[in-house]
């Protein structure tokens, strides 16, 4: 699918989020990258044999407000 040199990184690959967006919706939430994953907001993606990959957000950055 893809035609980008070189070429963007396959549907299987550890490093498919850096494929190129073909469609790009954030008032929806989602993105279709050029290898056919579909890339959500929330960082979950959908790959192109229906698999689904958790969102995978980075962990400790919240703010914890405690009360005195």
């Amino acid at each position: 699918m893809c035609q980008h040199k070189p070429k963007c990184p396959s549907a299987d690959s550890a490093d498919r989020e850096a494929a190129h967006p073909v469609a790009h919706h954030p008032e929806q939430g989602w993105s279709l990258l050029c290898n056919g994953v579909l890339l959500f907001e929330d960082t979950g993606e959908l790959l192109p044999d229906g698999s689904v990959i958790a969102p995978h957000r980075p962990l400790g950055t919240e703010s914890v407000i405690t009360a005195a």
